[in-house]
């Protein structure tokens, strides 16, 4: 499991991205460059890095379900995930 600090601060980004979402489009669409240097840079969505929800992992991301792929296999085991079954042929 990640550490919490970087969840967290997953989480703060995210939050900034939403907040300055609308005033980083107006200010690349006007062309103010020196105005978009000015906003915070962890206001960037490029800065932001998928983790999985329930353990902070940030690797092996599965973005249709928004977990890792360990998380996948551990809860499609248990059955926790519906329509998800083991393949065997």
């Amino acid at each position: 499991m990640a550490r919490l600090a970087v969840i967290v601060r997953e989480q703060k980004r995210q939050k900034l991205v939403a907040r300055y979402a609308a005033k980083r489009k107006a200010l690349k669409e006007a062309g103010d460059w020196v105005g978009l240097d000015k906003l915070p840079r962890n206001s960037s969505p490029v800065r932001l890095h998928n983790r999985c929800r329930i353990t902070g992992r940030p690797k092996g991301y599965m973005r249709k379900f928004g977990i890792s792929r360990v998380t996948f296999r551990e809860m499609a085991g248990a059955g926790k995930i519906p329509g998800i079954t083991k393949a065997s042929w």
